[in-house]
């Protein structure tokens, strides 16, 4: 038997693979995970009471738009490291667009806001629990990701671990928005993105373990 006739062998009763699985089981882990993470948010911190009065104003799209950018940068990555070849992930130097415009709008605000003012707009009322509070839900998101990676095939193992977490954590945030108050954007650079960076950290370490096949 040549090599060929091999190969016909080994793949003639292998079923083909619908088109976009994996970005509908990676959807549909995230989906998931987002799902216990809203009933936990809902059950144990309260969804804020002027939501609604929240929507209309610019602080809280500018907080949805931050981790909903980086969410769907993190989306890519992880669609690209769930393959054994991931190939480039140059595209995933976009994510520093979305920091670098809230950087930019936190610097506006100190502008207009006299300098004794300047640490209570950066620590608010909960810089203590926030990133801790994004850490916790990014959890649920992250065994929603693993669920998705067990019929995938990562090869690079702690980055896509990292990428997960990171994932995990920009979700987890965009959820946390239904509950925080904080209105300052050097709040949301400085705290809500350490708690992503805490869940994308989590995630390198847990990555080489979990994400094995």
């Amino acid at each position: 038997m040549n090599t060929e006739q091999l190969i016909q062998s080994l793949s003639r009763d292998v079923r083909s693979v619908p088109r976009h699985a994996v970005a509908k089981r990676i959807g549909l882990g995230i989906a998931a995970g987002c799902v216990v993470a809203m009933l936990l948010v809902t059950v144990t911190l309260g969804v804020r009471p002027d939501l609604r009065v929240a929507m209309h104003g610019f602080s809280f799209w500018m907080k949805w738009t931050y981790t909903i950018s980086l969410g769907l940068g993190a989306v890519y990555g992880i669609s690209r490291l769930a393959r054994p070849a991931p190939g480039s992930l140059g595209g995933l130097w976009l994510l520093a667009a979305p920091v670098l415009v809230l950087a930019g709008i936190g610097v506006g605000e100190l502008a207009r806001t006299p300098s004794s003012d300047w640490l209570a707009m950066w620590l608010g009322r909960s810089w203590m629990v926030c990133p801790w509070l994004v850490l916790a839900l990014a959890a649920p998101i992250f065994a929603g990701l693993l669920w998705s990676f067990r019929k995938l095939a990562p090869t690079h193992l702690r980055a896509a671990g990292a990428v997960s977490g990171l994932g995990a954590g920009a979700w987890a945030a965009t959820i946390y928005c239904v509950h925080c108050p904080e209105v300052s954007a050097i709040f949301v650079l400085t705290w809500y993105s350490l708690g992503i960076l805490l869940a994308a950290g989590t995630g390198a370490l847990l990555g080489p373990r979990l994400l094995r096949w």
